[in-house]
């Protein structure tokens, strides 16, 4: 991502076609910019104030009318100056409008921004910190009501100000541990007089309670991706229909109607669940069907893929050989539910049972029975609890910290609960637990990661 910090512009509405669309500009100054687009002082332009005028070219042509709003730095998304014009949301209107301001802010050195700039800046500017930076482009990002309450919660300062909280104990104890450093003849009796154990203590269920809350979070973000896999005519489809409560897939009594994936997202209690329906995995060389063959080489790299495996099989038929050839072929560290449809054709009951090896869901897909014991599985294979506490719409990077920083602060106990009481090494280990939990605000980030972060970012946000 570009470092330099010269203006930049962008049309900060999604592509396509709508009511209304806005350019956006961000610089130290804009005064320029302003003069050149609505005439030198601008007056009628007041900061914070929606002005309702037209939008013209350089030859004072009109490209549109709409509404201009100033808004001056440090006052504003970025901190900087930023312009913003909105008007109506054409694609061809509004990169008029957006080539009008690049060309009008030439002498200013006006650029094109790049994807996720203007929150960038607004993070260098400290208007949000990282955290909250992410949980823009999460909120943008969402996809049920419950991970955008979520990020929505996290972009006001939630999980940040957890964090925070979390740093300032591991700090205050560092500095008792380190003063105490300096006074060996004190060292003896550290440890029981500040009660450093207690208080330790306390900073680890804290950061427990965090990272549980944020590992359900990281669930509202990412979802799961549920693979159906099965022989052909065992009820994939169908089951793909019950849960998604529509016909989302062709359902017939040929073997091999679904020759390539077809994948539905659907809500469990707000989590979502990536359901792919995958062909029906057979040896294809009983016709020679080349079309099959492509489908079922898919259905094993979905396998691949899989957060979770669905194994259909028929009830009414019972396990077979082709049944334990596909278990064989299944990755070891994928969890398996063995699903067995046609229920209302067995006879058997709507239920779960658990054995040694397996979790087992009995259900009629067509019928739509047991459906309701299948998605509680799903969402105890996620680890899903209804807690009632806030959750963090965490990130990947964020569950690497908050474990690291775990690991960090069980090496100070251990450190503590030696007899020699090894301070230094207990130090050491704090300094680390505190560096790790920075770095999900932004404290101690490198340039690369914040790079990588604001890169994924849409241009114009």
């Amino acid at each position: 991502m570009n470092l330099d910090n010269s203006p930049i512009a962008a049309i900060a509405t999604a592509p396509g076609r709508g009511g209304i669309g806005v350019v956006r500009a961000s610089g130290k100054n804009l005064s320029a910019l302003i003069d050149a687009l609505f005439g030198p002082g601008a007056k009628t332009l007041k900061p914070r104030h929606a002005t309702y005028l037209p939008f013209t070219n350089a030859d004072g042509s009109v490209i549109d009318q709409g509404i201009a709003i100033h808004f001056k730095g440090p006052h504003s998304y970025t901190g900087e100056d930023v312009l913003e014009l909105q008007g109506h949301g054409g694609p061809v209107v509004l990169q008029m409008l957006l080539a009008r301001c690049l060309d009008a802010g030439k002498e200013i050195g006006l650029r094109l921004a790049e994807p996720g700039e203007f929150t960038r800046r607004a993070f260098l500017n400290d208007k949000l910190d990282l955290a909250q930076a992410e949980a823009v482009a999460d909120l943008i990002e969402a996809s049920t009501e419950a991970a955008a309450r979520s990020a929505s919660q996290s972009l006001a300062g939630a999980f940040s100000k957890t964090i925070h909280a979390l740093v300032e104990r591991v700090t205050h104890l560092r500095m008792l541990v380190e003063a105490t450093l300096d006074f060996p003849e004190e060292e003896i009796d550290f440890l029981e007089q500040s009660d450093a154990r207690g208080q330790l203590a306390g900073i680890r269920a804290t950061l427990d309670q965090v990272l549980r809350q944020a590992a359900q979070g990281a669930l509202l973000r990412e979802g799961l991706n549920i693979v159906l896999a099965g022989q052909p005519n065992v009820g994939k489809s169908s089951l793909l229909n019950a849960l998604a409560g529509a016909d989302v897939a062709i359902v017939t009594a040929i073997a091999g109607t679904t020759r390539d994936k077809v994948t539905e997202t659907i809500q469990i209690e707000g989590i979502p669940l990536n359901i792919i329906d995958t062909a029906g995995i057979r040896t294809v060389a009983e016709d020679g069907d080349e079309v099959e063959r492509i489908g079922i080489e898919r259905t094993w790299a979905e396998v691949g893929k899989a957060d979770v495996i669905l194994h259909l099989l028929d009830a009414d038929q019972g396990p077979t050989r082709a049944d334990e050839a596909i278990v064989a072929r299944f990755p070891a560290n994928v969890p398996v539910l063995r699903v067995w449809n046609k229920i209302d054709l067995s006879g058997h009951q709507p239920s779960v049972e658990q054995t040694p090896d397996a979790t087992h869901v009995y259900l009629s897909a067509h019928e739509g029975q047991g459906i309701d014991l299948l998605r509680a599985e799903l969402l105890r294979i996620a680890g899903w609890q209804q807690t009632g506490e806030s959750l963090y719409l965490a990130r990947e990077r964020h569950l690497i910290a908050l474990k690291a920083a775990r690991e960090h602060l069980s090496n100070a106990a251990e450190h503590a609960s030696h007899s020699d009481q090894s301070l230094d090494l207990f130090a050491e280990e704090l300094r680390l637990a505190q560096d790790q939990l920075s770095s999900i605000t932004g404290a101690f980030s490198s340039d690369d990661l914040l790079g990588v972060i604001f890169s994924r970012f849409c241009i114009g946000k």
